[in-house]
């Protein structure tokens, strides 16, 4: 592909420029002659590694893993700058040190599988070369992964590191009888409960696969065919090009998993088109996030926190992806809403008719390149494995790829998808190793249950508050244990967002899988349902200021400030914060609940998303002409309750809202306008 793409076509150079901007796990060194071919060499031969085991067999799991973890950790010595490590002679541009690093990791990472048949007789009583193995391994992992995703997820592990090494001073319900170096070491490196753990063979085995397809699938024209299907589809109507965002957003997020990838790369093009028709920087900016953070709970990718999830829950993954279906439609629901509505207070056109694809050529050149995605869901639905699928769907990209003449993928183009696709695993690689060791230490002082007592604790003493309240209410409006759940997650959602600032979310949820999914559950909530709020929660962090990595993204290509952007997109992904409280006490809503019913899965979703729908009239300030504060505040009141899947508490909500909104009704029929 050569030229300047047309105004309506995406340019994946340029889309991964901004993204490299934008994300710090993609800020490699610019390697350039004899080092740059070999990393380059490296990336492709661990893609084809992957994609080989995918499709004739995963190696011995102690292997596979041992081998994944050497090749990413070493190549992100070479590949990510050191910072104050960066010193002393180069060869071929990479610092001797990290040289030497990229060696000792990958001598640490094979002496297990090496060992492997004596691991029997050497867990508990490690020898003194397991320990220096282990300790390297340690520092390392947090060195790569201090490089790949910033300092705050090693600081985060370096205290639970303090923690289980000195727990035994401590007092209360968090003192534990503690560990010696020794002791530690021996339980992250040599068991399966630390570094080698679920999360690095959940990258290893479903992860690297899936960011693969990704890449491969949007190179070869899958991307631009939706977003041209979404143009097609709303860009007509008001406020087309927002519209276009949301639904594009939706589709591409499917098979990206990523809301910085996917911001980038559909923003490229939808915001300055928002811009163009009159929607604000800040607005513009703001849509393109709140709907790109739905990415990550968008079946059939979802990304890497979903593959962890199937494993903690030891659930297939089609019960997610089904699952998953509802939520995520109503997240892009409420920003739909808000973007409709944000459009008609501002009498915003559509797109020229010119700037729309034809619905046929559209049709005729996009479809084959659904055909991968399509295998890919088939395969999963068919009871085979997600690596097995993923398998089959990067095969038929690169078939279809090499066919289709409208589109059609080169070699040069495979070889920088497969490069590209190591790329972009390597962090998440990093961090699994490291969140790794957060989870031993949970299961080695037992601080899961630890934190969860502490939790449902500090809320059954807040519920205790009301109580008075709750003697002279029906119960139909609500029970003091039904607030001790609701300020529990509460609590555990707002622990999600602070620590959603500095962590990526994949890595935040397998810490607060470990250590806040107990507190949940242990008040009912079934392990599915738990799981998916905490997941929904880190991945609002994206939009949350001061940090909103995917805010800050959409802002630079705005041309607007990151914070009132990032206030914005938090505004507009409303839904992704009330709805998780619906599936948390109503968990019908995911479908695969034991006790589903038809009646009630109808009546949960119905009611959700007409609460969605009055909460986008109140936070747009719109609903048939422009609303006064008041009435404003009164539909955000009614749409929270509306949006509660109790009965009653719907029903006040919507007595509080039809009013208002026939009130606006008649006040617009009459050309009234808003009050003060």
């Amino acid at each position: 592909m050569s030229g300047s793409p047309a105004p309506n076509k995406l340019d994946l150079e340029a889309a991964a420029r901004l993204e490299k901007e934008a994300d710090t796990e993609l800020r490699f060194r610019d390697l350039r002659g004899f080092t740059a071919r070999l990393v380059s060499v490296l990336l492709v031969a661990l893609s084809v590694f992957h994609y080989y085991t995918a499709g004739f067999g995963i190696l011995t799991e102690h292997w596979h893993k041992a081998i994944h973890l050497a090749a990413v950790l070493s190549l992100i010595f070479l590949l990510f700058p050191g910072g104050f490590l960066s010193v002393g002679p180069r060869i071929g541009g990479v610092p001797v040190l990290d040289w030497i690093f990229a060696g000792a990791i990958v001598a640490a990472t094979i002496y297990l599988p090496l060992i492997f048949d004596d691991l029997t007789f050497r867990i508990g009583n490690p020898s003194q070369t397991d320990v220096v193995m282990g300790t390297i391994m340690v520092v390392l992992v947090l060195e790569a992964t201090r490089r790949s995703m910033g300092p705050i997820l090693p600081i985060i592990v370096c205290i639970f590191i303090g923690y289980a090494l000195w727990g035994n001073h401590l007092s209360g319900v968090l003192a534990h009888p503690g560990s010696d170096w020794s002791g530690f070491v021996n339980h992250v490196y040599l068991t399966g409960e630390g570094i080698f753990g679920i999360p690095a063979k959940v990258v290893a085995t479903f992860v690297f696969h899936f960011v693969l397809f990704g890449v491969i699938a949007t190179r070869m024209g899958l991307g631009q065919f939706f977003i041209d299907l979404a143009s097609v589809v709303a860009g007509r109507y008001p406020g087309g090009p927002a519209k276009v965002a949301v639904l594009a957003s939706a589709m591409f997020g499917s098979i990206s998993g990523s809301s910085i990838a996917n911001t980038v790369t559909t923003g490229s093009l939808t915001i300055p088109a928002m811009k163009k028709i009159g929607y604000k920087p800040h607005f513009a900016g703001a849509v393109e996030a709140a709907a790109s953070a739905g990415g990550q709970i968008t079946p059939p990718i979802m990304g890497a926190a979903a593959f962890v999830m199937i494993e903690f829950l030891e659930i297939p993954l089609t019960t997610l992806l089904i699952a998953a279906a509802v939520p995520a439609a109503m997240h892009f629901w409420g920003v739909f809403v808000q973007v409709h509505f944000e459009a008609k207070r501002l009498g915003l056109r559509g797109m020229e008719p010119h700037e729309i694809p034809k619905l046929w050529p559209t049709v005729r050149d996009g479809w084959p390149t659904v055909i991968p995605l399509v295998a890919l869901v088939w395969v999963i639905v068919d009871g085979y494995t997600p690596y097995l699928a993923a398998f089959v769907g990067i095969t038929l990209c690169v078939i279809v790829g090499f066919l289709n003449p409208r589109n059609r993928l080169t070699l040069r183009d495979l070889w920088d998808a497969l490069d590209m696709g190591a790329r972009y695993a390597l962090a998440v690689g990093a961090a699994a190793a490291a969140v790794g060791m957060v989870v031993g230490v949970v299961t080695l002082t037992g601080a899961g249950f630890r934190v969860g007592f502490i939790v449902t604790q500090a809320a059954a003493s807040t519920a205790q508050w009301f109580a008075p309240i709750f003697e002279i209410l029906p119960p139909a409006f609500g029970t003091l244990a039904g607030l001790t759940l609701f300020l529990t997650l509460l609590f555990v959602a707002l622990i999600c967002i602070v620590m959603g600032a500095g962590i990526p979310t994949t890595a935040l949820y397998i810490v607060l899988a470990a250590i806040a999914a107990p507190a949940v559950i242990q008040l009912g909530v079934p392990p599915l349902a738990a799981h998916l709020f905490i997941l929904y929660y880190g991945i609002l962090a994206d939009l949350t200021p001061p940090v909103c990595v995917a805010a800050y993204a959409a802002a630079g290509i705005a041309g607007s400030n990151p914070f009132r952007t990032g206030l914005t997109a938090f505004r507009l992904g409303s839904a992704k914060a009330t709805v998780p409280f619906v599936f948390a006490y109503a968990p019908v809503m995911l479908i695969m609940v034991d006790d589903f019913t038809l009646s009630s899965f109808l009546f949960v979703t119905i009611t959700c998303a007409l609460g969605v729908l009055v909460l986008g009239l109140g936070l747009t300030g719109y609903a048939f002409t422009h609303m006064g504060i008041g009435a404003q505040i009164g539909l955000v009141v009614a749409a929270l309750l509306t949006i509660s899947p109790s009965g009653p508490m719907s029903a006040v909500g919507a007595a509080i809202a039809v009013p208002i909104l026939a009130w606006n009704f008649v006040r617009s029929r009459r050309g009234m306008a808003a009050p003060a």
